[in-house]
């Protein structure tokens, strides 16, 4: 047996720095871009202070500091506070110039209530009355927070009064408050439960303000569903497609040509796909559904319209490619020895194929289906055709007969992440959003990716050791 030359080439050391370097700016990307998502997703949540600004002019300002910006030719800088009461000033930011800032102070009664409608609103709390009874200071805020603990319909009638930054003074019914907090006042300890809130309410609410307030929930469910029926549904056809090709169709032109279809087919923009959605699935064969089978109910379809199932069948579609070519791939790799000991031993061609071939392939199915979750989870030009909704009133799924609605509209974490950034009426408060939004879906797309993962790794682990006790 000859050894290998292990001499070096001319260059040797140059290329394998040049490959380490390329792996390392890659990592180094990666975690810059889930840093990113880190601190300014969940950052969002964490409660900042609230600055009552006295201004040269004798304006005083109350508001949440933002970010800083350089004013044009140098001359500082300004920065940008929330500030609320819309209704009042007309819009909910305002920029100060650094210059302009007389004094700061964080006042203990600073408070920021959120509200429907309207929007927040910043100021100092006055009092609170409920059931006749006027309280100020810190026991209106304890009360004020175990009031919101309850739902609106079951709180007392009763209101908060709130003085803004201008003098006026607000009345704020109860039943309208969504959240209320003193951010100036608490401890480290109780903004890190007022940050745990926030984020649990993210992940549990749904969304309102145009999708610049409120949580992800809905869009959570419905991105997971749509990720379950897209792979019940391409995992069988991709499998036996593979096994076809690969298994039991004889291997000549033909049988290329198709691989070349199938393997172009991967390279297809998704918007493609969207369109044929739209056309064959959800005007040809849901409209067909509705003309046999929902009569009564057109003009307005039931099927001949958007939904779960069709999107679910367009991203099916469009993410066969992948497990047709990962699952032929891995039953390529299959021995041919496998095969002919056990039609040596008497196994029928079915037998050989369902009880050695599959199972030792198996990893390689489990790989193209990771692959197909992970691109159908961060797919949105397809859904805006064929069943993506902004806002979805009726989940899916839910407890009434057939339980599982296929003809419904759903929302998905990308088309809502998209529909945040681009389509809100307030920009800076959707940012935040559109970063924990983004890291949610990371997160979502790493989970499922993993599961499969170390499913694969156990079936192997189950192959192997058959394999050795043999």
């Amino acid at each position: 047996m000859k050894r290998l030359d292990r001499r070096r080439w001319p260059g040797d050391a140059l290329w394998t720095w040049l490959c380490a370097g390329c792996v390392a700016l890659s990592l180094f990307m990666l975690l810059t871009l889930l840093t990113l998502l880190v601190a300014r997703g969940l950052g969002h949540f964490w409660p900042a202070p609230l600055e009552a600004l006295t201004l040269h002019s004798g304006e005083q300002v109350i508001g949440q500091p933002v970010r800083e910006a350089p004013l044009p030719r140098g001359a500082g800088s300004e920065r940008l506070y929330f500030t609320g009461n819309r209704e009042l000033s007309g819009a909910d930011w305002r920029w100060v110039a650094l210059d302009d800032i007389a004094a700061i102070n964080r006042p203990d009664d600073a408070i920021r209530l959120e509200r429907s409608p309207w929007g927040d609103v910043t100021g100092h709390l006055t009092a609170l009355d409920v059931d006749g009874e006027r309280l100020t200071g810190a026991p209106a805020r304890a009360r004020l927070e175990r009031l919101l603990a309850l739902p609106a319909e079951q709180r007392p009638r009763g209101e908060l009064i709130l003085t803004t930054a201008e003098g006026a003074a607000l009345e704020q019914p109860l039943e309208t408050i969504t959240s209320f907090m003193a951010p100036n006042a608490l401890s480290t300890l109780e903004k890190a439960g007022v940050w745990s809130q926030g984020v649990w309410r993210f992940l549990s609410e749904g969304p309102r303000a145009a999708n610049t307030g409120g949580g992800v929930w809905p869009a959570i469910f419905g991105t997971l569903l749509m990720v379950i029926v897209m792979s019940v549904i391409v995992t069988p056809f991709g499998v036996l497609a593979a096994i076809y090709l690969n298994e039991i169709a004889h291997q000549n032109r033909l049988t290329r040509l198709v691989r070349i279809g199938v393997r172009n087919l991967a390279g297809v923009p998704s918007i493609v796909y969207g369109v044929f959605g739209l056309g064959v699935f959800v005007y040809g064969i849901g409209g067909s559904i509705d003309t046999w089978f929902f009569d009564e109910a057109l003009p307005s379809p039931t099927f001949g319209t958007g939904g779960l199932l069709w999107a679910s069948l367009t991203l099916a579609l469009l993410t066969l490619p992948v497990v047709i070519v990962a699952t032929e791939e891995g039953l390529a790799r299959i021995p041919d020895a496998q095969r002919e000991g056990a039609l040596a031993l008497g196994a029928t061609r079915l037998e050989m194929l369902t009880r050695v071939v599959l199972p030792m392939a198996t990893p390689a199915m489990l790989t193209g289906v990771i692959l197909a979750v992970a691109r159908a989870a961060g797919e949105v030009a397809p859904l805006m055709l064929v069943g993506v909704a902004k806002l979805a009133p009726q989940m899916p799924l839910d407890g009434e007969f057939p339980y599982l609605h296929l003809e419904r509209k759903f929302m998905h974490l990308g088309y809502h992440l998209f529909d945040t950034a681009f389509h809100g009426d307030d920009v800076e408060a959707a940012i935040p959003l559109v970063y924990a939004t983004a890291l949610l879906l990371v997160l979502i797309v790493l989970v499922l990716n993993l599961t499969a993962i170390f499913l694969r790794h156990h079936l192997r682990r189950q192959q192997g050791g058959s394999w050795s006790r043999s």
